[in-house]
């Protein structure tokens, strides 16, 4: 069974109005430890979405199931909340304590979990997001890649099975980038959390499992990286930004040179040499 079932889902912000709704007709499932990655431009509707899947916003049309919880139930709100953490594009408005360890150990807290318990989680998820030995620091001295790390690290202090991130890169250097991105990708691979990663950024699809591409709140593309990746053409119709070493290869095939499908400068480099 899906971990998330998206079926026929419709969302407007104004339900009595005649304006496009935001969302339209979304059809996705997800399954349990996938690495999924939302990709659209602004106003595409992604953001819109990760709020569907933990009940910040409800359908107004269609069903979200979320482990078998419909996230129509006011009753089951709480419990989708335990099984979907969010973590937002803005880090300093997820962190609520002067020093990290409190921050992590807000969630634990607010869930009656014994202190000694609490400890454990605080150490073990810093620990996940490479931020040991941060626990006495003031959020506020921390880089924006580190911020983040540790409203990362609050979530997994709560053990969610699934973490959804609403383009927790896009306000961060390239090296903050990296630094989230890889963190991402471990507790994916290493930690078996289900990820559902949002972003206009193409090149933080590539290790994806599946790559789900919106316009103008509709899915218009869903599959594989490689084969995503392909459709440049349509890609910048919907004014993405394609990465270099994709943009190269489709020159290259334009111009009757065969090169594989390629993700990354690396497998272009070993394509054409």
């Amino acid at each position: 069974m899906s971990l998330i079932k998206i079926d026929g889902v419709d969302f407007s912000y104004q339900k009595d109005s005649s304006e496009r709704p935001a969302l339209q007709n979304i059809n996705l499932q997800i399954e349990a430890g996938d690495f999924a990655v939302i990709i659209g431009s602004n106003g595409s509707g992604k953001s819109t979405l990760a709020k569907l899947l933990n009940v910040l916003l409800v359908p107004t049309n269609g069903d979200i199931i979320v482990d078998g919880l419909n996230t129509k139930h006011p009753d089951n709100t709480w419990k989708i909340r335990q099984k979907v953490g969010m973590v937002f594009q803005n880090p300093d408005n997820q962190l609520v304590a002067s020093i990290v360890e409190d921050d992590v150990a807000f969630g634990p807290e607010n869930l009656g979990i014994p202190s000694n318990e609490i400890r454990k989680r605080v150490d073990n998820s810093l620990e996940m997001v490479g931020m040991a030995g941060f626990q006495k620091f003031a959020p506020h001295k921390l880089s924006g890649g580190q911020k983040q790390r540790v409203a990362i690290a609050g979530v997994i202090a709560m053990e969610p099975d699934c973490i959804v991130l609403d383009e927790p890169t896009a306000m961060l250097d390239p090296q903050g980038r990296k630094e989230v991105m890889e963190t991402i990708e471990y507790l994916n691979k290493e930690k078996d959390i289900t990820i559902v990663h949002i972003t206009h950024f193409m090149e933080e699809a590539v290790s994806a499992d599946k790559v789900i591409v919106m316009n103008q709140g509709e899915i218009i593309q869903q599959g594989k990286p490689r084969s995503i990746f392909r459709l440049v053409d349509e890609l910048k119709e919907v004014n993405l930004d394609i990465p270099v070493a994709v943009e190269v290869a489709e020159y290259l095939r334009k111009n009757n040179i065969a090169v594989d499908d390629i993700l990354t400068i690396d497998e272009l480099v070993n394509s054409i040499c």
